[in-house]
């Protein structure tokens, strides 16, 4: 074993990847991954493809998780979260099975792992594939959850993170697909997680090579939806807990 999966296996980090139908890249993905550490947790989505057909021949050491029909990404990862609290794992960190993200930036990521700290991969936007509706819907996200949290974050949209398990507090999700990740960030900043940024490379294949399961009017409706319930809950709940917080931290000193 290397350092970087000393390190994750004397903090408990395991490796939660969501996967639906990413077949082509899914295995790449998970052998990268076990260059570093074997806690990996693969999260079969009701894929319909031949994706667990191909991990079984290639042998990979990994723990899987099946969720029939597809759930969406949100239940996916809480599903993911819910194996690695089994084993004894105090963190996660999710990465797509896409290959957008490169399993060599997991280092980075694991090096600001503690306690109370949501580490959050923060992409470039300059790539010359990146589709235009992500960077968009990106955009977007990013003026709400500044607005509904105060901190302001220039990639609300990443999938790469290590959540520490204690402090997923939110059992249930407003939303069960892709802005799920949203939402479980906003309501760890609501409850007083440290968000820590890393910048990371990200991957976008020629348009005639992708395979993306966003759906640009329909998951953007779910974001704009999932906002409008976020705001409501910010006023009522969020801002007060944030408040409160300042409030004692000002009474300590």
């Amino acid at each position: 074993m290397n350092q970087v999966g000393e390190i994750m296996r004397q903090k408990r980090i395991a490796v939660v990847v969501p996967s639906y139908n990413n077949a082509k890249t899914v295995v790449e993905v998970l052998s990268e991954l076990l260059s570093y550490t074997q806690d990996i947790i693969l999260v079969d989505d009701g894929c319909t493809d031949n994706t667990l057909e191909l991990i079984q021949a290639a042998h990979l050491p990994i723990d899987i998780v099946s969720l029939k029909p597809n759930q969406g990404k949100g239940n996916a990862l809480m599903a993911g979260f819910d194996r690695a609290r089994e084993l004894g794992f105090k963190f996660a960190v999710t990465i797509d099975s896409d290959g957008q993200h490169y399993p060599s930036d997991l280092p980075k990521l694991v090096e600001k792992c503690n306690d109370n700290t949501l580490v959050v991969g923060q992409r470039t936007f300059d790539h010359e594939n990146m589709p235009s509706g992500s960077t968009f819907a990106n955009k977007f996200s990013n003026f709400w959850f500044t607005l509904q949290t105060g901190i302001k974050l220039d990639d609300t949209q990443t999938g790469y993170r290590i959540y520490p398990l204690s402090q997923l507090r939110w059992k249930k999700l407003i939303t069960s697909r892709y802005e799920a990740e949203l939402e479980m960030m906003v309501f760890a900043a609501w409850h007083g997680v440290d968000i820590v940024k890393v910048p990371i490379r990200v991957y976008y294949p020629p348009v005639g090579e992708r395979v993306t399961h966003f759906r640009p009017y329909k998951d953007f409706g779910r974001i704009s939806l999932l906002n409008t319930a976020l705001c409501f809950g910010a006023g009522f709940y969020g801002w007060p807990m944030i408040l409160c917080r300042k409030i004692k931290k000002a009474f300590k000193k």
